[in-house]
């Protein structure tokens, strides 16, 4: 196996790097998601790695905490692929449409 092709055993879900900065700079879930304007629940999901990052929670995320929402949403579809690799019956699927594929 190339080095640059090797994927991480545990993927890291933004949320996770996006909990500790919070935690580092002291700011409650509670009171950033109140100053964003979302609900606490729909946050701390994120925070947990329970709910995807979307675009528009990135980029209000990035301007609450002066980051750049970007690598974040890379961070979210680099987290995707590799959890949709590891599905078994969607790679059976995605499979069985290779092979369809294959033979048009």
């Amino acid at each position: 196996m190339i080095a640059n092709n090797l994927k991480p055993y545990q993927p890291t879900h933004p949320g996770e790097v996006l909990k500790d900065e919070l935690e580092f700079r002291g700011i409650t879930q509670r009171g950033l998601a109140r100053k964003l304007g979302i609900s606490y629940s729909a946050l701390n999901e994120v925070l947990n790695g329970k709910r995807a990052l979307n675009t528009e929670l990135a980029m209000l995320l990035a301007a609450a905490l002066d980051i750049d929402a970007a690598p974040l949403l890379v961070m979210q579809s680099e987290y995707d692929m590799l959890m949709a690799e590891r599905d078994e019956s969607f790679m059976a699927r995605l499979k069985a449409i290779r092979r369809v594929a294959a033979i048009l």
